[in-house]
Parts: C-alpha cells; sequence; structure tokens
C-alpha cells in the first residue's frame, strides 16, 4: 500500500522535503518560542547591565553562538540517538523539565511579571505598579535563571556601574546552551528516528526539518518576543500546552528506548501511519495543544 507521508516528497543533497513538514517546522518554532521565552527574558535583562551602545552587539554575538551550537549539537544528536541509552536520558529528562515546571515551579507566585521595553526586549516589571525593578531585584532574577555563576565583572562594574562585555556576552553564550537542551531533545524526538532502509553513515535525511524549526524559532524569539508575550496573555494555557507537548514527546524517546532496538528499530514506529503508536501519538499531541486555546480560569477576589 503506498504511503501518502510518501506523496509529493522530494529528495536534495540526501534530505527529504515534504508538505507535511511544515507542519513539524510549524510545531518547532512555537516550542522553542514558548520554551524559551524565560532565555530571551535573561538574555534581556543581561544586556541591560552593559552601556546602551554594545547591547545589541552582546545580543548579536550570543545569536550567532546559538546558530552555531544548535547546527552542532543537532548533527551530533542525531548521531547520538542511535544509542538506546541517550534515549533513556534524553526522554527523562523532558519528562522531568516538564513535570517540574507544571507541579513546582508554576505554582510559584510572586510580585514580578514579563513585559517588553521600548527596544524590544524582554524585561520584568512590579505586578502591582507595572514600574521596572530596581536594579537589586534584577540582579536577584538573572542569579535565579542564568544556570552558571555569575561573575563579579557581569553584575557590577567599576566604570559607570556597567558590566563588561566579554563576560556578559560569555554568560549570554552559556545560558543560550543550557536552555537550548530541551528545545533541541524535542526536536530530535519530533522528527524520530531515520528510515531503516537509510545508510547509518548519512546525516538524518530530516535534519533539515529540526535546524529551520529551532533556528527559525531563536530569531523569532530575538525579534519577536512580544508576539509570545501577547500570545500567552490572550491565551494563557499556551504555556502548560507546551510542556504537555514536552511530556509527550520525552515519553516517545522512552518508549522508543524501552521496545526499539538496532535490531528491531520500528517495533513501535512512530512515523508510520499504519501503525497505532502514530494515531496515539499524534492525537496526544493534539489534545496537548489543544489544551492552549482553554480558557483560564478567573481568579475570585474577596
Amino acid at each position: 500500500m503506498l504511503d501518502p507521508c510518501q506523496l509529493l516528497a522530494y529528495t536534495l543533497y540526501g534530505q527529504e522535503i515534504q508538505w507535511g513538514d511544515l507542519s513539524v517546522i510549524g510545531l518547532l518554532i512555537v516550542l522553542e518560542g514558548v520554551l524559551s521565552i524565560d532565555n530571551a527574558l535573561v538574555l534581556g535583562l543581561l544586556a541591560k547591565r552593559l552601556p546602551p551602545e554594545y547591547r545589541t552587539r552582546a545580543l548579536t554575538y550570543g545569536l550567532v553562538g546559538a546558530f552555531v551550537f544548535r547546527f552542532l549539537a543537532v548533527a551530533t544528536a542525531t548521531y547520538l540517538l542511535q544509542w538506546r541509552w541517550v534515549k533513556l536520558i534524553g526522554g527523562g529528562y523532558l519528562v522531568f523539565i516538564a513535570v517540574k515546571h507544571l507541579f513546582f515551579e508554576s505554582q510559584e507566585t510572586g510580585d514580578e511579571q514579563m513585559a517588553v521595553d521600548e527596544s524590544g526586549q524582554l524585561t520584568m516589571v512590579d505586578s502591582q505598579t507595572h514600574q521596572p525593578l530596581s536594579d537589586e531585584q534584577e540582579i536577584t532574577e538573572i542569579k535565579e535563571r542564568v544556570p552558571m555563576p555569575m561573575p563579579e565583572s557581569v553584575v557590577h562594574s567599576s566604570t559607570k556601574g556597567y558590566a563588561k562585555f566579554w563576560p556578559t556576552v560569555l554568560v549570554i553564550e552559556f545560558t543560550d546552551i543550557a536552555f537550548a537542551v530541551d528545545s533541541i531533545l524535542a526536536a530530535i524526538a519530533l522528527v524520530g528516528a531515520p528510515p531503516a532502509d537509510h545508510p547509518a553513515e548519512s546525516l538524518h535525511p530530516k535534519l533539515w526539518v529540526v535546524i529551520s524549526g529551532g533556528l527559525m524559532g531563536v530569531v523569532l524569539m530575538r525579534f519577536a518576543a512580544a508576539m509570545f508575550i501577547r500570545l500567552l496573555e490572550r491565551f494563557p494555557r499556551f504555556e502548560t500546552a507546551a510542556y504537555l507537548l514536552v511530556i509527550v514527546i520525552g515519553s516517545k524517546l522512552l518508549v522508543d528506548w524501552g521496545f526499539n532496538s538496532a535490531e528491531h528499530p520500528h517495533v513501535v514506529d512512530f512515523h508510520d501511519w499504519q501503525h497505532p503508536a502514530f494515531w496515539v501519538f499524534w492525537g496526544l499531541m493534539l489534545v496537548s495543544f489543544c489544551v492552549g486555546f482553554l480558557p483560564s480560569r478567573k481568579k475570585s477576589h474577596a
């Protein structure tokens, strides 16, 4: 029987291109955007600590570094995921961060909320007064979110109270790398293993999908942060939906680890429309995505 997923397929330099890939790229862009909002916030707060004339340059260096790292990480991950233990660690990590966010971090309440400043960068303001946070409050927020010790030259500087340029760029790069791990794992898991007859020494035929979705998501997150903020303001449950998608994708990796092997790579096949796992996986993905459009419960005020 002819697989409808193979209709209108085109191969270019070993990369398979189909119309259905556009929906996967769109999903990757949404995931990258929603999951990277915290990343964009940290980068905006870090850039604000630099002299105004250096802020755009620092974020540009960070953007280039994000592109290079994602390309190398995706290319490496396509090989790493051929080992079953990597699927176990990757799937477990995705489920862990999603459960941690949904059941622990999302329960935390504070007096701060995200906003977009005049330069288009994400920042934080007081949720009651809508005024910018004080310098000490911003430093606290940065330290809580940056996944590495903060050098003193980034927190304070002896010159006009600004941070130093290169240490700040280094923190921006490491922050990008740390926040990219979950989106890269999710992207690789989403496209799945290459076909059984695909040469082992060749790149994944859908590598272009992962790279396109990830890089377009990074660009949108840097230059259209306000769009994602408005999306979450209008559909507050969309962040929950994104993490539910991450749980489904992480579970896919765990099932792949548990049932598929090098000798039998398609015992449970999530990418064959004739296999029940295909419909279960994409059905759960659709339900998770639709959660984002549910109205949020209004809090009653005494």
